[in-house]
């Protein structure tokens, strides 16, 4: 297989996993460990970020103009909206995991980025999640607020581990606060946006700092792979939730926990 259709490959697994309650380090482990594929670099890396985020930004456009006209006007001491306030939550909500990656980041890279890690994690968080799913399955349910903002935010610290899943993780705290799946979605992927492209502004000033070659040809369709993948996730993911619940990643991941577990003791 060629090293191009191998990035095309991982391009579309990152698109799909980055925003599923699956874990996207877990799926990007075992090509690695299966099938001897070759990271593909720092450019990449950098690339299917800008990808994510781009589609994240896209799909949430209406919402995030309304969230930005509501944030600027209580800045100009118009009162305080649900949009400000939002705004406030999302900001706050990200302290936690920048101050994570921040002194813990190459921690987590050198210590637990291994198979048995990966693994527990996912099966772990996988039933959590499962768990929340079930317990949040009352008829009333909380509204957004500072105190839900602050522990879905300490839970997204949590992300940098190998195998959690960001997305997982921020809803399961949100259904264990008592969000709906829609909102707890709604909330963990605005949420995503401050993280990816932070993640992906210090990888973008590592790339400006190596003097590798870059195939820019395979950087750009890397990009738009994973860009139209996540998109797609997203609207189908937020379309079949209230439908299928979350059961069904739960059953997943318990699956790949097994498959990694088969893996590292092979």
């Amino acid at each position: 297989m060629t090293e191009t259709l191998q990035a095309m490959l991982l391009a579309v697994v990152q698109g799909l996993t980055e925003f599923l309650p699956i874990s996207s380090s877990a799926h990007l482990i075992i090509p690695a460990q299966i099938l001897g594929w070759k990271d593909q670099g720092l450019a990449f890396d950098v690339a299917v970020h800008v990808g994510t985020l781009a589609a994240v930004l896209w799909y949430y456009r209406l919402d995030l103009w309304q969230l930005a006209c509501g944030w600027f006007a209580s800045l100009a001491g118009k009162g305080s909206s649900e949009e400000s306030r939002t705004v406030w939550y999302l900001l706050i909500a990200t302290v936690p995991a920048g101050l994570v990656g921040l002194f813990a980041g190459d921690f987590i890279e050198a210590h637990l980025r291994t198979l048995p890690v990966i693994a527990t994690t996912t099966l772990v968080f996988g039933l959590l999640l499962g768990w929340a799913d079930r317990h949040g399955r009352v008829p009333a349910k909380r509204e957004l607020g500072l105190g839900i903002a602050v522990i879905v935010g300490v839970a997204q610290a949590l992300a940098p581990v190998p195998g959690v899943s960001r997305s997982g993780v921020t809803m399961t705290a949100g259904l264990f606060l008592g969000l709906s799946r829609q909102a707890a979605a709604r909330f963990s992927f605005l949420l995503s946006i401050p993280i990816i492209a932070a993640a992906g502004l210090l990888l973008g000033v590592d790339l400006a700092q190596q003097t590798d070659p870059v195939d820019w040809g395979l950087i750009g369709s890397a990009t738009a792979v994973a860009g139209v993948t996540a998109y797609a996730c997203i609207a189908v993911f937020l379309r079949l939730l209230d439908r299928v619940g979350f059961m069904p990643f739960v059953w997943y991941r318990i699956a790949l926990a097994a498959l990694l577990y088969a893996i590292w003791i092979a």
